[in-house]
């Protein structure tokens, strides 16, 4: 529980963001054109990601110099005031464009929390579990990114479900961002009980110098693998349901239903794929993962643009099984690139890096790739590069399923 109820608020509060985004541009970028609000909305989400690199280094110093345990209670508190504080905020209509500054700060400082929380957690949890059982272990850090994805979506579903549009678009999506206290107050008392590792990381006077110069192969190697899960999971779980509301013209409460439905299916494909993992290593499971989303990418959006519900759900089902293939097995890939004395910061500098360039950019990327192409099948040609670029790193990746963790 430690390990893992971070990642629900974390993503928890970036999966409402992104599903809201029409009434944030609507709210703090006016324009006279909703696509144009649409896409500076979602150029805020990747704000966040600008920080994550810092948060990386931060939290993974911390995370190295003194205790993952640390890491993880600091993290949680800056994820959970800016979440809150979204739900109260002013309009632009209200304070002008100070509203819209607001808004990007806060998304910086929870870039700094997301920076250090994931890894941090993905590393307290494979250094606590046994040698044959990491790649399950490990999963359950991204169980819990799913399980908060999954709780933001049906929070959605139900809102615009229960609500009118009208009511939705003025005051209801500040609605679970205040709700995102409940699991933030949870997890801070959880994390305030943790005992310190009875084992310190070794000391190192400059940890990033340590590393760049030491383990530069294995920075370059988990930043590449990386890319499929960064495309891939913001595709899938935070643009799409826009894609679907947009594109397609499904009504928002089916496109939501459906996104919490895959993110439930994804939950057991998760630490599947981290068993399997473990008994046949980490690169066949990432591979297979990569060749499949590049061989169906673009026949999964295919279904998606039939409207039906069956269509959707098939589609998107589809996309969540691939991507969840290659989560299950990508932490603990990770984890097992670094040393123990710089395994917090390794890991969070590779992951956050690629998250900031290619994960929170993917819905404003794909959104601007529909209007300049024309083509609202260029996300998937974006999806299924990113596939091909991720696999041709796996295959020159060590398999680490089976030897023990570098001291």
């Amino acid at each position: 529980m430690a390990g893992v109820v971070g990642n629900v608020l974390e993503w928890y509060d970036f999966s409402i963001y992104g599903y809201f985004a029409p009434m944030i541009g609507h709210h703090f970028f006016p324009a006279k054109s909703s696509t144009t609000s649409l896409i500076a909305a979602f150029a805020v989400f990747s704000a966040g990601f600008i920080t994550r690199p810092l948060g990386a280094l931060v939290f993974g110093y911390i995370g190295d110099r003194f205790s993952r345990e640390r890491a993880l209670t600091l993290s949680i508190l800056a994820m959970a005031i800016p979440t809150c504080t979204t739900g109260f905020m002013p309009t632009y209509q209200s304070i002008g464009f100070v509203a819209s500054i607001i808004l990007v700060t806060l998304r910086l400082v929870q870039g700094l929390s997301a920076g250090g929380e994931y890894t941090t957690s993905i590393v307290f949890l494979i250094e606590r579990s046994s040698q044959g059982r990491r790649g399950l272990i490990g999963s359950f850090g991204l169980f819990g990114s799913i399980a908060g994805g999954m709780i933001g979506s049906a929070t959605g579903a139900t809102l615009t479900y229960l609500m009118p549009r009208e009511q939705i678009m003025e005051w209801g999506w500040r609605i679970p961002f205040i709700l995102g206290i409940a699991p933030a107050f949870f997890g801070i008392m959880i994390r305030r009980e943790l005992r310190h590792a009875t084992v310190s990381p070794p000391h190192s006077h400059d940890r990033l110098a340590h590393l760049l110069m030491t383990q530069w192969r294995s920075l370059v190697q988990v930043f590449g693998f990386e890319l499929l899960e960064a495309v891939g999971f913001y595709m899938t779980f935070i643009y799409l349901s826009t894609y679907l509301t947009r594109v397609v013209q499904v009504p928002e409460h089916q496109a939501l239903a459906v996104n919490t439905l895959c993110m439930a299916f994804v939950l057991m494909v998760i630490p599947l794929s981290g068993t399997l993992s473990d008994r046949i290593g980490r690169k066949p499971m990432l591979l297979a993962a990569a060749i499949c989303a590049v061989l169906f990418a673009w026949p999964l959006f295919r279904i998606l643009q039939h409207p039906g519900f069956g269509s959707i759900l098939a589609g998107e089902l589809g996309l969540a099984t691939i991507i969840g293939t290659y989560e299950g097995a990508a932490p603990a890939a990770a984890a097992e690139g670094f040393p123990m004395a710089v395994r917090a910061t390794g890991v969070a500098v590779a992951f956050n890096l690629c998250m900031t360039l290619f994960g929170g950019t993917t819905p404003m990327v794909a959104t601007f790739l529909i209007a300049i192409t024309n083509s609202t099948m260029a996300p998937p040609i974006y999806l299924a590069t990113a596939a091909a670029i991720s696999g041709l790193v796996v295959l020159g990746l060590r398999e680490t399923a089976k030897d023990p963790l570098a001291p």
